[in-house]
């Protein structure tokens, strides 16, 4: 057949069509992660100066973590925002096939993410390695700067306009807010009596005030079965 590509047509078809798109796809999500620091740095500096009218050892700060990673501690509890390295197609399964702007164009479903997880400050200070920390929202954008989230309750339901959405400056400010009140208003739990109840002599005298417990807001908690879930 004359339009039948030869095996290195074919590559270039590739390159051009796929590789191209997330080399953009990865540029988006480096601006953005970009952006975002540059955001959480201005919280950070904004919220530390007027928490000191509520109480004075409410501590609030910003730590750049590298490339991939930044740090808001927001009192008694620390939001990581990592981004991941790699450009993601969805499943046929994902709801985000159900949207005409990706029916129309599966190139838009490329994208990157970037992953808020919830950990709690004294898991950093005292250098609990066993701690549990917990994804509550996932933010992905794509070649155009177009962007969507799964997560937990406001998070969820908020910013799912894929079609329209883009994740400026104050699409970043809003999210992030949301992120912490959402943390805020996430209580430490008790964990279960059977999985605290021994300890061994050699873990009590390394640790002190450094016990090997593992702590977290919910132990045992999974992200895939809270009620709140994204359908």
């Amino acid at each position: 057949m004359a339009d039948k590509l030869t095996p290195e047509e074919l590559i270039l078809k590739l390159l051009k069509e796929k590789t191209s798109l997330q080399l953009n796809v990865r540029k988006n999500m480096t601006d953005a992660f970009a952006l975002m620091k540059e955001t959480l740095s201005d919280i950070a500096k904004s919220l530390s100066q007027k928490a000191g009218s509520v109480d004075k050892r409410i501590n609030v700060s910003y730590k750049d973590k590298g490339e991939f990673e930044a740090n808001l501690t927001i009192a008694e509890d620390v939001l990581v925002f990592y981004m991941q390295s790699n450009v993601y197609l969805f499943d046929q399964s994902h709801q985000v096939w159900m949207n005409s702007y990706v029916k129309n164009n599966e190139g838009n479903a490329y994208c990157g993410m970037i992953s808020i997880y919830n950990f709690l400050s004294d898991s950093f200070t005292y250098n609990r390695a066993n701690d549990a920390g917990y994804l509550i929202a996932r933010i992905f954008v794509n070649h155009e700067m177009h962007y969507f989230l799964e997560g937990k309750r406001q998070l969820g339901f908020l910013y799912n306009d894929f079609a329209n959405s883009i994740l400026d400056k104050k699409a970043i400010t809003e999210i992030i807010n949301s992120a912490i009140i959402y943390t805020l208003a996430f209580n430490l739990y008790v964990p279960p009596f059977d999985n605290v109840k021994e300890v061994s002599v050699s873990a009590m005298e390394e640790e002190t005030n450094r016990m090997q417990f593992q702590t977290g807001k919910r132990l045992g908690f999974r992200f895939s079965a809270d009620n709140d879930n994204v359908k």
